[in-house]
């Protein structure tokens, strides 16, 4: 067992090591994604200016510039990108002999590497979150209590949880299907609308519309990738709602680890080892 745990902490570091190797490009692209703050904040005033102040469901003005920031924090845990493609070239491509024949489990080692890529990434941008933070500080609410910001840890730790292994279970398609780069474009649309990156999903709630696309798209589990994480520290979801969303959230993460592990087990089975 210790020498199990000291071959994935030697196998963390290397990541660690790989991550930083080239600091300046990744410090100047992860600094650039903070550019789209500035024009979401000027097109949600224009729109709320249009409503003349007006609240769009449970959100005003200042709660959804605030919403788009916690989103955009959340989305920085739980967004996953090259996983699934990576996964999926990997097998095609036959480089995935190189887990089959050495004592390294694949899912734990991307797992570890993701780690390492947000370590760095929240290393390099944590000054620069603090900032446009302080900057936007007005539009914020009170700071919540100790049991709601511990239910947003627990639940940004659980969306990164849930963003790797549903990637990772994409990407594991790829033993069943030669191409599945279009299934990945489709995805990732469905993902940037019903994860609540756009918007925030009670938008959806409406006296034409009633619940019915709410309670559709609140029934995947895309939502906790950004909208549940955001409107639990704002305070839009409490109570027994909070702690029914949290075991939800749980839940759906372990359904994934599991579906994962299956998707492995069976896809080296069948797997041919073509390529590499």
């Amino acid at each position: 067992m210790i020498a199990r745990v000291q071959i994935w902490w030697f196998i963390l570091k290397i990541c660690f090591s790989e991550r930083l190797v080239y600091r300046g490009d990744f410090a100047l692209g992860t600094l650039m994604r903070f550019l789209p703050i500035v024009t979401q904040i000027f097109l949600w005033g224009a729109i709320f200016a249009s409503l003349g102040g007006r609240s769009i469901g449970k959100f005003n003005y200042d709660d959804m510039i605030a919403y788009y920031l916690l989103a955009f924090l959340t989305r920085a845990f739980s967004s996953m990108p090259g996983l699934a493609s990576g996964i999926a070239r990997e097998i095609r491509e036959g480089t995935i002999k190189k887990f089959l024949i050495q004592p390294i489990d694949m899912l734990g080692f991307l797992l570890l590497n993701r780690i390492a890529h947000k370590s760095v990434y929240y290393g390099v941008a944590a000054l620069p979150f603090a900032f446009v933070f302080w900057l936007c500080r007005d539009y914020f609410p009170p700071t919540p209590d100790g049991a709601t910001i511990a239910a947003f840890v627990a639940s940004l730790i659980m969306s990164f949880l849930l963003g790797f292994f549903l990637e990772a279970a994409m990407g594991l398609i790829g033993f069943w299907f030669l191409e599945v780069s279009s299934l990945f474009f489709v995805y990732m649309l469905f993902n940037f609308f019903c994860s609540g990156h756009m918007f925030p999903l009670n938008f959806l709630q409406s006296e034409s519309l009633g619940s019915f696309w709410y309670d559709l798209v609140t029934a995947l589990p895309l939502q906790y990738l950004a909208y549940f994480p955001a409107a639990v520290w704002l305070g839009k979801i409490e109570g027994p709602e909070l702690v029914q969303g949290l075991w939800i959230q749980f839940a759906w993460v372990v359904f994934f680890l599991v579906l994962c592990r299956v998707m492995w087990s069976r896809g080296v089975r069948r797997y041919s080892g073509f390529g590499g």
